[in-house]
């Protein structure tokens, strides 16, 4: 990006794999064990597995599957990625960027697919302090693409939708951002083809800045 947009907002909505992690390596080895006991092709599930609960995208991948067994199936891959670590690092740029969120004064929330040991896992890999309000796996009753997440996460911070700006990497949580009615920053190439807002390489490219009366200036580019 070359030119500079600017967003104005009253709270941040922010992914966490993706967006303030890079774990794509951990997800990937997971995923592809999981493809591999079931004869799926790996390549194929990393097309669907980003930005879901992990049983969201075996409903996706087996249809026909009872969602017992997809139940049952995520919670043995959360174990195995809360356990592996190796090689998580935060994206370029999210220190600073959460830094600039907690000393002046922004409302912002996580809101992840991961569970509560996960993002914990993850977000202590990289260096990164977990913000005060968080929307987890736990949190809510459907996964991201439904809104459920950043409408809650809005809620908690007492912040109209429309007055959000919500921080995602993924297809799933693009559309789950734009169907919450907010605007969405896309974080990295991933992001690129699924029509956010704006897209940014990375978080370098963004500055925070106090407007007044409760409202926060995005420059992003």
């Amino acid at each position: 990006m070359t030119a500079t947009t600017v967003l104005t907002a009253r709270a941040l909505l922010l992914d966490m794999d993706g967006t303030l992690v890079n774990s794509d390596a951990a997800v990937e080895r997971v995923w592809r064990r999981w493809a591999e006991r079931h004869g799926l092709d790996g390549a194929e599930i990393m097309k669907v597995a980003h930005g879901r609960q992990g049983y969201a995208t075996m409903a996706v991948l087996l249809p026909d599957r009872p969602m017992e067994q997809n139940l049952a199936d995520n919670a043995q891959l959360l174990a195995e990625e809360t356990a592996d670590v190796d090689g998580v690092v935060p994206i370029s740029g999210a220190p600073e960027f959460l830094a600039s969120l907690v000393t002046g004064g922004v409302p912002h929330a996580l809101v992840t697919s991961a569970d509560v040991p996960l993002s914990t896992a993850r977000m202590a890999a990289a260096g990164l302090a977990l913000p005060e309000v968080r929307v987890t796996a736990e949190s809510v009753g459907a996964s991201k693409p439904d809104p459920e997440g950043f409408l809650k996460g809005a809620a908690e911070l007492g912040v109209a939708p429309e007055e959000c700006v919500v921080f995602e990497d993924s297809g799933a949580g693009i559309e789950a951002g734009r169907a919450a009615g907010m605007r969405v920053v896309g974080v990295g190439e991933r992001a690129r083809s699924h029509g956010p807002d704006v897209v940014v390489p990375d978080l370098t490219a963004v500055r925070v800045e106090t407007a007044g009366g409760g409202f926060i200036r995005l420059r992003v580019g």
